[in-house]
């Protein structure tokens, strides 16, 4: 049974969303509070992890559960390197800024989120409804609109994976701040994979959060036309 962190997270625009969104308990499949909280109103960005192992078993049900959310022709572009022993750790210190060096090393695990540049061969075997849809990334002539493809759904695949990890117990602390071609050259040397952004992983240490700060509402950044 999920149970509020003691953070103080008890936000006006939490109770506002908690209250319109109990107007609506008639929408097909719609979470309940404790979800919603879970995954957005209570959950945080962490930079200190408690000193608990997260095991391997939790990260493959993690990727299992983040890789059924949708992208373009089902075209997963996303992979993931989870680094989470020491000589991994030491692997990639040289490409960490260092206002993320001593976290991301005590972190249990920094999740190197990249995406595939040649995720279109995979596009025959993952969308048999239309094959040919392959064609649409294949060839030089079509290297922007591969890489666009790439980086985009890739991008919403980390969004996803940020999700399920919160769904599960987990706690994510992601960022930029490193040398992309650094990790790249470490992680990816034949240059088909890129990695887009860095996730710790692991259980958040709420005593070390700063009060959370504020959104955009919706008059600010949404128009209904």
């Amino acid at each position: 049974m999920w149970s509020p962190r003691a953070d103080g997270n008890h936000s006006p625009e939490r109770a506002q969303l908690s209250r319109n969104t109990s107007k609506y308990k008639f929408a097909k499949n719609m979470i309940d509070q404790s979800a919603l909280n879970a995954l957005f109103l209570e959950a945080r960005t962490y930079s200190y992890f408690k000193d608990l192992p997260v095991p391997d078993a939790l990260l493959r049900r993690l990727y299992d559960l983040g890789k059924m959310a949708p992208t373009s022709v089902n075209c997963s572009p996303m992979r993931v390197v989870f680094v989470r022993t020491a000589l991994g750790k030491e692997k990639l210190r040289p490409a960490l800024s260092d206002g993320n060096l001593k976290k991301t090393l005590a972190a249990p695990v920094c999740a190197i989120i990249a995406y595939d540049t040649q995720f279109h061969e995979r596009i025959p075997s993952l969308y048999p409804a239309m094959p040919a849809a392959r064609e649409w990334f294949a060839g030089e002539h079509n290297n922007a609109a591969r890489e666009a493809g790439a980086f985009r759904n890739g991008t919403l695949q980390g969004g996803y994976f940020i999700l399920a990890a919160r769904a599960l117990g987990l706690d994510c602390g992601p960022m930029s701040g490193f040398d992309n071609a650094k990790v790249d050259a470490a992680f990816f040397a034949d240059g088909q994979f890129k990695s887009n952004f860095l996730c710790n992983l692991g259980y958040g240490d709420a005593s070390k959060l700063h009060p959370r700060g504020p959104r955009l509402s919706f008059e600010e950044a949404c128009v209904l036309a």
